[in-house]
């Protein structure tokens, strides 16, 4: 875990992550290409969300960020044709803004 930051997150946006998660294993496990992902790196960051009480927070490295962040681009691909299509990016862009804000812009550079 990189430059892990305690992270609170309300209870709709840990199902919403897992959800996310969920959707990434789905992929890796349908063998239709692996992102760069890692099963074993998803699984803890799920065990990892679910396991604290909502008010405790969720510790949160920033590449574990980059995970959520490649999930929810996409799902956000994956979901174009749907009539709701709107809904996911309105989420993308507020979990995105959400998740970012806890590491500066440097560190965010330098993860690339």
């Amino acid at each position: 875990m990189k430059e892990p930051r305690l992270v609170l997150l309300e209870h709709d946006a840990v199902l919403a992550l897992s959800q996310i998660l969920g959707i990434m294993l789905d992929q890796l496990f349908e063998g239709e290409g692996t992102y760069g992902w890692s099963s074993e790196k998803i699984l803890d960051l799920e065990s990892r969300l679910m396991a604290p009480g909502e008010d405790e927070g969720v510790m949160l490295g920033i590449d574990d960020a980059v995970l959520l962040l490649q999930g929810m681009a996409f799902t956000e691909v994956m979901s174009q044709d749907f009539p709701w299509i709107d809904t996911v990016r309105w989420v993308t862009d507020f979990v995105t803004e959400e998740l970012r804000k806890h590491w500066s812009e440097e560190e965010w550079r330098s993860i690339h």
